[in-house]
């Protein structure tokens, strides 16, 4: 398995392939809209904005499995997203990212770049680096700002 392997529900309930990232630097985050960390939305779609023309795309998938701080609806929070940062990379509807019922790409994420002491994703705004090939290369802590992982990116552009 990798990365181009699997799928998911887009906000406006299209099925995306990984696959159609071949190619492509990816951030795969998982967000929340009512998170003390929620403004990493800025700096995330800072990054897109900077370097979407040279191939980084930035998947958000929203997880309520942090103290209810996603607790809405895909369609309120796709425009809680829009309205409040002007999101406009890829928003995916909401999936789980541990235990059982975790999506099978953060199943694999997981499994490609362990934490500091587990697997486990500890908080939103954990974020995973994939390059060109679709390797997942770095994974980056929740508190890590969007910016810092500037560097890390222009590397696989």
């Amino acid at each position: 398995m990798n990365f181009y392997d699997f799928s998911a529900v887009k906000m406006n309930g299209q099925v995306a392939k990984m696959s159609d990232y071949k190619g492509k630097v990816v951030v795969v985050v998982n967000t929340a809209s009512k998170c003390g960390l929620t403004p990493q939305f800025e700096g995330l779609e800072s990054l897109y904005e900077t370097y979407k023309d040279q191939g980084l795309e930035i998947l958000g998938f929203p997880c309520n499995q942090f103290a209810n701080q996603e607790a809405g609806e895909n369609e309120a929070i796709n425009e809680f997203c829009q309205l409040n940062y002007g999101v406009t990379f890829t928003m995916f509807q909401k999936i789980k990212v541990n235990g059982k019922e975790a999506h099978p790409l953060y199943q694999f994420l997981k499994k490609e770049a362990k934490g500091a002491v587990s697997s486990t994703i500890k908080w939103n705004f954990t974020k995973f680096l994939i390059d060109r090939e679709g390797k997942v290369v770095a994974r980056f802590a929740p508190t890590v700002e969007p910016k810092e992982m500037e560097e890390a990116i222009k590397n696989l552009l």
